[in-house]
């Protein structure tokens, strides 16, 4: 199967099924979805949910958080992963958005870059979701599944991978896949047992292909 084709059959199978994917942190503004997506690296989404209730009741926009102390950041943020460098990302975030964007958030992803803790990945979620922007942002999920599936089977980074994604799957669609692929990897095409199974994609999923071809050339068959 040629790589357009591969492509077509899994953009129409996700848009079947998931016709209008969101992510699954909780927010209300554009602030709180970046503070969210700063807590989420290396951390579930599960747990980013139970944090910001209480620190953005702390915290309710970018002029009080850039008044904190990383330290009293830290105690609101402790349970999540890495907390002592998340606590400096997200004060010192909210001193450049109130110091030189008046603390509204930026649009562009590559101005939300100059921010602290704020990487290409970060920047295309915000961007993407809050301003409809058409990006794509890999995550572990969105390089594990895009690669499993056969579609960025050459690319080795995260930046490789993001660039073959949205080179082949139409702009007013690409945020869309963004979450199509994480949500997938999330629930279905997990990292240590996919369930292959349960997989509407199976039919033309590279890996599965490879799992198949194992158990028939297995020894016992």
């Amino acid at each position: 199967m040629i790589l357009k084709e591969r492509f077509r059959l899994t953009i129409e199978y996700f848009r079947k099924t998931m016709p209008e994917p969101e992510t699954e942190l909780e927010f209300r503004d554009p602030f709180e979805l970046l503070v969210a997506v700063i807590l989420s690296a290396q951390c579930t989404d599960k747990r980013v949910n139970m944090i910001t209730p209480v620190l953005l009741a702390k915290y309710p926009d970018a002029y009080s958080l850039s008044k904190a102390t990383p330290s009293e950041v830290f105690e609101y943020i402790k349970s999540c992963s890495y907390p002592n460098n998340k606590s400096k990302h997200l004060v010192g975030m909210a001193k450049m958005v109130v110091e030189r964007f008046n603390g509204t958030i930026p649009e562009e992803p590559e101005v939300l870059q100059q921010l602290p803790g704020v990487g290409r990945k970060t920047a295309n979620v915000v961007a993407s979701i809050v301003y409809r922007k058409p990006l794509m942002a890999v995550d572990t999920h969105v390089f594990r599944v895009a690669k499993r599936i056969g579609l960025t089977e050459k690319a080795k980074t995260p930046l490789e991978t993001e660039l073959i994604l949205t080179r082949n799957i139409p702009e007013e669609l690409v945020r869309h896949a963004h979450h199509w692929l994480i949500l997938h990897g999330r629930y279905i095409c997990r990292a240590r047992k996919p369930l292959c199974d349960n997989c509407g994609i199976s039919a033309f999923c590279k890996y599965f292909e490879k799992e198949k071809r194992k158990i028939r050339n297995s020894p016992i068959n």
